[in-house]
């Protein structure tokens, strides 16, 4: 795309593409502009690569939650988490139906019902529940801080490099000793275009951020209400 019409400044011709008005700026705006490029790159890793994932977790998890509302014990619940592909809500199940597994219900069974689990051992599950909860919004929410201190910090990167690139453009205006337009624009357009590049490179990613938090938060409550659902099955088969 066309700057300017190619014209000589001091024996130097005028940068008259993007291209050529980068590789004509100083070493701080050359700098500042590759430091951006750098976290363009690592943002837009994290973006592609937390859309594959959050897709995949919808996709997987979805399936199993509309299944177990469908099953009446917790075997059977046992039988489809296998079958199914891993996903936080399995392994939120399974760390669950490992808890039951190795702990002996305080209430022993009559005659009238099997052995049921103590309060002490419900809250207990709560807690196992909620830990594990925990844990998987953690891995899904990793890299995402990532990309929030890339929106954050870009705009005051590229704020840095056009204001050294500024002060550099007007020091070489009084070493030269021309005060007229044409001597200062090449100069304030090279430091002008790390504030470009660092908006191309902030917007995606806070708008990346926002998306993927207001994302992990939806899943976060589903798993909270599956937790729920894992405690309601378990009183509907008598273990509570």
């Amino acid at each position: 795309m066309m700057l300017a019409t190619l014209i000589a400044q001091g024996g130097q011709p005028v940068p008259t593409t993007y291209v050529e008005l980068i590789t004509a700026s100083d070493t701080v705006t050359q700098v500042s502009l590759g430091f951006l490029a750098l976290l363009s790159a690592i943002s837009w890793t994290i973006i592609f690569a937390k859309w594959l994932e959050y897709r995949r977790v919808r996709s997987t998890g979805t399936k199993f939650v509309q299944e177990f509302e469908r099953v009446r014990t917790m075997e059977d619940a046992a039988r489809l988490a296998a079958k199914g592909k891993p996903n936080p809500f399995t392994r939120v199940f399974l760390r669950a139906n490992a808890f039951l597994s190795d702990t002996t219900p305080a209430l022993g069974a009559t005659t009238e019902r099997g052995a049921r689990l103590g309060a002490a051992q419900v809250e207990a599950l709560r807690q196992v529940l909620d830990s594990q909860t925990d844990a998987e919004r953690d891995a899904l929410g990793r890299y995402l801080t990532a990309l929030a201190t890339i929106g954050s910090v870009s705009p005051l990167i590229g704020l840095f490099g056009t204001v050294l690139g500024v002060i550099s453009a007007f020091l070489g205006m009084t070493q030269s000793g021309s005060g007229n337009i044409a001597a200062v624009a090449p100069g304030v357009a090279q430091a002008l275009s790390a504030t470009a590049m660092a908006l191309a490179v902030a917007i995606p990613a806070v708008f990346g951020y926002n998306i993927f938090a207001s994302r992990l938060n939806g899943i976060d409550g589903e798993l909270e209400g599956f937790g729920s659902e894992l405690i309601a099955l378990l009183v509907r088969e008598g273990r509570i």
